[in-house]
C-alpha cells in the first residue's frame, strides 16, 4: 500500500502540489524532484541507450582524424610529448589501446604532411567527423525537441568551429595543468600555497570537463539553452566521468581473468564500454538541463493529448485571437512564453497547440538568426480571412486519411442533410473574427 502511495505521489500528486504555498526550502526540494523524475522517465522512454550505442559508433571511426587534429595543433605549440604523455596517462589502464590509437595518429599526420594521403581517403575521414557531430546535434536536438535545423552556412561555421576551438581548448588546459603541476613542484617549502596548489591540482580535471559539459549542453542544441540551467548537470557529469575514469583505472586488478582469455583484443571491447558509459553519462546531464529548463512545461503534466476535441480548439481559437489582435495593433508578434503569460496555459500546452496552428497554415514561425533568441509566431494570411469557421475547418481537415471513404455508403439523403448542416455551421462561424475574440 505505501509503495502504490509513493507512486501516486511521485507520478501525479507532485505535480499537482500548490508549490507557491510552499517554504523556499520545501519549493526547491520539490522542484529538484520533478527535474529527477522528468529526466528519468525521459532517460528511460527517449532511447537514449540506442543513442549512446550509436554515438559510441560514431566515435570509434572519427576518434583518429579528431585526435590528429589535437595533435598537429599541439605540435604547433611545441606541447608534442606533452600531449602523448596526457593521452597515455588518460587510458593507463589500457596502455594498448593508448599506443594504437598514437600510432594511427602518428601514421595519419605523416600520410597527411606528404600528400599521400588524399583524395578518397580525406573525404572518408572527413566524413566520420562530420557524421560524428552532425549525429551529436542531432541527438541534442531530439532531447530538446528542437524542430529547426541549423542553416548550411551556421552548420559549416559552427562546426569548423568547434573543431578547432576544441583541440585549442585541450591543448591549453593541458598546458595550464603541466604549468601548475610545476609551480607545485617549485613551491615545496611553503606550507599553505604547497598543498593548496596541489588541491587546485586535484580539481582541475573535475573542473575542466564539466566546463567541457556545460559547453557542449549550451551549445549543441539548435535552441535556446539558458547557461544555469547547464550548469549543475555539467558538473554532475563533470564529476561522473573523472569517477568512472578512477573506476575504470583500477577495475584493471579485476580484469585479469578476462584480459588472459581475450589477449591483446580485450583492450577493444573495454574501450567500447568506456566510451559508451561517457555518452550516457552526457546524455542524461543532457535530459537533467532539459528538464530543468522546462520544468515549466510540464505543469501540472498537462499534455494534449489529454484535452478533448473540443477544448483544443477553443484554445486554439484563443491563441490565435492574441496573436491576431497584437498584429492589428501593430505590435510584436508573440512569443511561446508570452502567449503563456497571456492566456494562462502551460507552455506545454501552448507549444503543442501552436505547431498545430502552424501545420494548419494558420500561423507561421520567425525564426531568428541567433540561436539564443526565440521564434515568434505571426498569422499566416491577411486577418479578414482568419475566422472561427477557418480555424475549425483547417484544424479538423489537417492529416492525412489513410482509408478509402466508403463513398456508397454516403450516398443517401440523411447524409446529405448532415453534410449541408455542418456547411451552414462553418459559414455562420466564418462571420466571427479571430481578432474580434481579444477586445
Amino acid at each position: 500500500m505505501n509503495i502504490n502511495k509513493l507512486k501516486q505521489f511521485l507520478l501525479v500528486d507532485i505535480w499537482r502540489l500548490p508549490t507557491e504555498r510552499m517554504s523556499p526550502v520545501k519549493r526547491l526540494l520539490c522542484e529538484v524532484l520533478k527535474v529527477l523524475i522528468l529526466a528519468i522517465r525521459f532517460f528511460t522512454t527517449k532511447r537514449v541507450f540506442s543513442h549512446a550505442s550509436a554515438l559510441t559508433y560514431s566515435t570509434l571511426l572519427a576518434i583518429v582524424p579528431i585526435l590528429a587534429v589535437v595533435f598537429a595543433i599541439a605540435r604547433g605549440f611545441g606541447y608534442s610529448k606533452y600531449i602523448e604523455v596526457w593521452f597515455r596517462d588518460l587510458f593507463s589502464s589500457q596502455p594498448g589501446v593508448a599506443e594504437a590509437i598514437i600510432g594511427f595518429v602518428n601514421s595519419y599526420l605523416v600520410h597527411t604532411k606528404s600528400g599521400i594521403f588524399l583524395g578518397v581517403g580525406l573525404v572518408f575521414m572527413l566524413y566520420t567527423v562530420l557524421m560524428l557531430v552532425s549525429n551529436i546535434e542531432q541527438t541534442f536536438n531530439e532531447i530538446w525537441q528542437a524542430k529547426r535545423k541549423r542553416s548550411i552556412f551556421r552548420t559549416f561555421t559552427d562546426y569548423l568551429a568547434m573543431l578547432l576551438l576544441f583541440p585549442i581548448l585541450i591543448v591549453v588546459s593541458s598546458g595550464l595543468s603541466l604549468f601548475i603541476a610545476t609551480m607545485a613542484n617549485s613551491l615545496p617549502d611553503f606550507l599553505l600555497l604547497g598543498p593548496a596548489v596541489r588541491k587546485l591540482i586535484d580539481l582541475t580535471p573535475y573542473f575542466l570537463m564539466s566546463l567541457l559539459f556545460i559547453g557542449l549542453y549550451v551549445f549543441m542544441p539548435n535552441t535556446h539553452v539558458k547557461v544555469k540551467n547547464a550548469i549543475l548537470p555539467g558538473i554532475l557529469a563533470g564529476i561522473a566521468m573523472q569517477w568512472l575514469q578512477f573506476f575504470y583505472i583500477h577495475s584493471q586488478i579485476w580484469m585479469t581473468g578476462y584480459n588472459a582469455i581475450y589477449g591483446s583484443f580485450a583492450a577493444l571491447p573495454l574501450f567500447m564500454l568506456w566510451v559508451q558509459i561517457s555518452w550516457t553519462i552526457c546524455l542524461f546531464g543532457a535530459e537533467l538541463t532539459y528538464a530543468s529548463q522546462n520544468l515549466d512545461y510540464y505543469d501540472l503534466n498537462a499534455s494534449t493529448d489529454a484535452l478533448s476535441h473540443r477544448c483544443q480548439l477553443m484554445l486554439s481559437a484563443m491563441l490565435m485571437s492574441h496573436v491576431c489582435r497584437r498584429f492589428a495593433d501593430g505590435e510584436r508578434p508573440y512569443t511561446a512564453d508570452e502567449l503563456r503569460h497571456a492566456t494562462g496555459m502551460p507552455i506545454r500546452i501552448v507549444n503543442d497547440l501552436v505547431y498545430k496552428l502552424i501545420e494548419a497554415r494558420l500561423l507561421i514561425e520567425i525564426s531568428p538568426d541567433e540561436k539564443g533568441e526565440a521564434s515568434r509566431f505571426m498569422p499566416a494570411e491577411s486577418l479578414d480571412n482568419l475566422s472561427v469557421g477557418v480555424l475549425i475547418d483547417r484544424l479538423e481537415a489537417h492529416g492525412k486519411w489513410p482509408l478509402d471513404m466508403p463513398s456508397k455508403a454516403m450516398l443517401n439523403n440523411e447524409w446529405a442533410k448532415a453534410i449541408m448542416l455542418r456547411h451552414q455551421y462553418l459559414e455562420s462561424s466564418r462571420s466571427i473574427r479571430l481578432e474580434d475574440l481579444k477586445k
